[in-house]
Formats: C-alpha cells, structure tokens, sequence
C-alpha cells in the first residue's frame, strides 16, 4: 500500500499538526510507503526533506502577509499535479480541508480511492477573526465542510472535536475519535532534569515552575495566564517561575504585558528547544498552563503527561474533553480569579497533586507506535 498524506502547512514550520502528521509518517514507512504532499513554506530547504524516512512532494505557495502560515497553490503548481498523478498513492488522509486538503480529496474521488480526514481544529474560531460578516463565515465554513463531508471516514481528535463537528459543523460523514499521542519518553532521571533546566534558564532550584509548550499566540489564551498568574502573585503565591517554550507573532506582546503586571522575574522567554529540553522541561515543570479555548487536542497536554505533570485547563475547553477533573487533570472556572485561586489550592494540597500527578502519566500518556498501528489497519480495512 502507498499512503499519502495531505497537509496544508509543513516544515520548518512547526505546530500541533505538522508533529501529528510527521508522527504518523515515520511510523507508517514501517508497514507501507508514505508520501507527505504539502506546501513550500518559508525558509524550507529540500536538503532537509530529502534526509526524512519518507517522501515529501511539496507545492508552490504564497506568503502571507502578518501571519505564521503560507497560502499553498497546488491548482498553480503543474509540476506537483504530474508529481500527484504520477505518485500511485492506494489511500489519501487528509490533515487540513484546505488547497493540499482539497486536492488530495478531489485525486481520491477521481481515482476511486478511499480518503480519510482527521478533524484537528475549531475551524470557525479560525475564520471568525479574519471573516467578521457572519455570511462570509457561513460561507466559509460551508466550503470546508464540504471536504469533510466528502471523505469515506472523519477521525475527531476527541470527543468533544466530534461532538462539535456533528452538531454545530454539521458533519454528515462518519466519525469516530481517534487519540493523539506522543514520541515523547519519561525522563529517566528526574533530578539532573531539573538541575539541567535551572542552569539553562535561570531557575532557582526550590522554585515552583509553570509551563507553557506551542505558539506564542494570545489566541491560546497566554496573556490570560500572566494576568492570573499576577492575581495569584497578589494572593500570595511566592517562588515561582512561569516558563514560555516557542515562538510566534505575539512575542512582543506577551514581553510588554508581563512588565507591565511586574513578573520580569518570574517569567522566562525559553524560544524554541528540541526534544530532549522540552521533556526536561515537562519533568521539571509541577503544573503545565494551559487555558486555551482554541485548542481541539494538542500534543502538549499529553507531553505534559508523559512526565506526570498534570495540565490546568479552563471550563468549556474542547481540548480537555480526554480528562477527568480532580483525577488526571484540573480544570478552573472561568475567570482570572478563579484560575489564580485554583493555583494557589493546588500548592497547599500536596497529597492530592501527587495523585493527580500519577494518573495523569497512567491515564493520559499515550504513544505514537500504538496508535498508528491501530491507523494502519484501519486504512487495510478501508
């Protein structure tokens, strides 16, 4: 079987579902060819694509203006339409219902192939910042739908992404959920984890970190966090650090706002860190910050979980549809106060966090080899 999978971002860009499909990618050239179809991105270097296990055909694209994101142009691109003609690709899966996603759907139709789609993201919350007319919303969203709808199966990364794509997307096609998961290894040493990471950032060794893993975007809610994290400095939380890993256009932004609530001290800027850091970074971490209304699944809470360290989420985040409060995770009431309170309730119950912190790790933490052999015979099934 020859399997290719459709995107609309790819590397040096780096988010949730580029990790995802890279994940599936490298695991699949284990049962059966694999090639990535996707866009030129910024400052990509086809060097770096030829030393991947599979192969990656990518497509002209546009920049675009203010953004992270690249708009690809397969339908202007012939030499990656004769690549897609000539790939002999059995199955095509989805990532993304825009132009790479659209292209892969229309080959499978053509050709009679079975196509799968795997709903990664809260789509409206995407178009409804750009798309400020409710019709161009709707017109939007109607275009997307159709993609999905025109695929033989839909994988929701949760039960809330399915339930949302049922009853509000107005989903028609079949959709079942289907875990994300991690490459991500427990630490073997908790210790010189954290002793690696106090060096590298500053930390003092019997300060309490938080932490926060992906784009440094305030559609993910981050500025929310420094202001609860000030209302719980007010409260009377003391020795901590709030660690942010990644970057984005909101930089600036989060860099002003944490001088102007005065937590210089206590929140540090890590940018982007490889592998190895980000897990010492989770061990190190008590309690990983991540209140995001916009996320549909993201990696970063099961990564979390690798290391037994528990997420606080927010009431209402799709995200958190995996947990169980007061089990494996936290989940605060909406509001700053609620969320710096909750924090502070946190610290002062100590037996209660290392049960939470252990189911998380027992619960939660699921790997990619796993699950991507349960990917694979869904696609001979298909």
């Amino acid at each position: 079987m020859k399997v290719g999978l459709f995107i609309d971002t790819w590397y040096p860009m780096v988010d949730g579902v580029i990790k995802v499909v890279d994940n599936y990618a490298r695991r699949l050239v284990n049962y059966c060819d694999v090639v990535v179809f996707c866009p030129e991105t910024r400052g990509y270097k086809k060097e770096d694509d030829e030393k991947l296990p599979y192969k990656v055909l990518r497509c002209h694209s546009l920049p675009l203006l203010n953004y992270d994101y690249d708009i690809p142009t397969p339908a202007l691109d012939p030499l990656f339409e004769a690549q897609l003609i000539k790939s002999g690709i059995d199955m095509v899966h989805i990532h993304s219902p825009f132009a790479v996603g659209l292209a892969g759907v229309l080959y499978a139709k053509l050709h009679r192939l079975p196509v799968v789609a795997t709903l990664h993201s809260q789509y409206k919350q995407d178009f409804e910042k750009p798309l400020k007319i409710k019709p161009a919303l709707d017109v939007a969203m109607r275009a997307i739908m159709r993609v999905f709808n025109a695929c033989d199966e839909c994988w929701a990364v949760n039960s809330g992404i399915k339930e949302l794509y049922q009853t509000d997307y107005g989903l028609t096609a079949p959709c079942k959920v289907r875990l994300n998961a991690t490459d991500h290894k427990p630490v073997e040493d908790p210790a010189e984890a954290a002793r690696i990471v106090n060096e590298t950032y500053g930390v003092p060794a019997d300060a309490t970190v938080f932490l926060f893993v992906g784009r440094i975007d305030f559609i993910k809610n981050i500025d929310f966090t420094v202001r609860s994290l000030a209302r719980a400095k007010e409260l009377g939380l003391r020795n901590f650090r709030m660690l942010f890993a990644g970057k984005g256009h909101d930089e600036d932004r989060l860099a002003a706002l944490v001088q102007e609530l005065g937590l210089t001290e206590e929140v540090i800027m890590c940018g982007l860190t490889q592998k190895d850091m980000l897990q010492n970074l989770y061990s190190r971490a008590k309690l990983f910050l991540f209140p995001s209304l916009y996320d549909a699944n993201s990696l970063v809470q099961i990564e979390a979980a690798c290391q037994g360290t528990p997420t606080v989420f927010l009431e209402g985040a799709r995200t958190a549809a995996t947990v169980t409060p007061g089990v494996n995770a936290y989940v605060s009431a909406p509001g700053e106060e609620n969320f710096a309170r909750l924090l502070l309730d946190i610290m002062a119950r100590p037996d209660e966090y290392a049960r939470i912190s252990a189911a998380a790790r027992k619960d939660l933490y699921l790997n990619w080899d796993d699950v991507v052999r349960e990917v694979y015979a869904d696609y001979c099934k298909l």
